[in-house]
């Protein structure tokens, strides 16, 4: 024979009500008793009956149960909101930001020349200085590079007279090397054993032959 489901709402009547509470209490307590045994959990149980009476069961501290459950609530709550904190941070950020770089263009213009009718005196000397040593800054800069460019064209003027003074004598010394060939020749062909004696070789060397 099948047990009968009873039907899950309120019970009118407070006697029998009062049964069930007190039997389905028990074993409540008992099953989380059993659930802290069995799988070495934290449980903690608040009831409160329909009179108000408390009942709780902890299978530990119940203070430090609480604790621990609203401190999880807190950590569960940060990374809702660090976003937003997040959020807020960089449009500050991006606020001041905005506001230097108006403030930059504003002197930049100031500098050039411009947007200076709403300077006072002071404002304006300020600005008179700050022009000047930009001024100093930039002619420095100039004759820096200046002295370095001159630099570089007397080195490479260095470079290149050097190298025409070492054409020149390579120049020079195969002047000399073919005068040497030449002579040598001229040599080889008088002392020549096969040519007689009579015979005149000036016009092959382009030389009158004395007589």
């Amino acid at each position: 024979m099948t047990r009968q489901k009873i039907e899950i709402k309120k019970i009118d009547n407070i006697t029998a009500r009062q049964v069930t509470f007190s039997k389905r209490r028990r074993g409540l307590f008992k099953k989380a008793y059993e659930l802290s045994i069995l799988c070495d959990a934290q449980v903690a149980l608040i009831v409160f009956s329909a009179t108000g009476k408390l009942l709780d069961y902890c299978s530990s501290s119940m203070q430090e149960v609480i604790e621990r459950h609203n401190s999880q609530l807190q950590n569960q709550k940060k990374p809702s909101q660090q976003p937003h904190l997040q959020l807020e941070g960089e449009k500050k950020a991006c606020t001041l930001l905005s506001k230097e770089l108006e403030k930059k263009t504003t002197e930049l213009r100031q500098i050039k020349g411009e947007e200076l009718e709403k300077l006072n005196l002071e404002e304006l000397k300020r600005l008179e200085k700050l022009a000047q040593t930009s001024l100093r800054r930039v002619i420095e800069t100039k004759d820096e590079r200046i002295l370095k460019e001159i630099n570089y064209l007397k080195k490479k003027a260095d470079q290149l007279q050097e190298e025409n003074h070492k054409l020149k004598q390579m120049s020079s010394r195969n002047v000399v090397e073919q005068g040497q060939s030449s002579e040598s020749t001229a040599t080889g062909i008088c002392n020549s054993p096969d040519l007689p004696e009579d015979h005149d070789i000036s016009l092959k060397l382009g030389l009158p032959f004395p007589n």
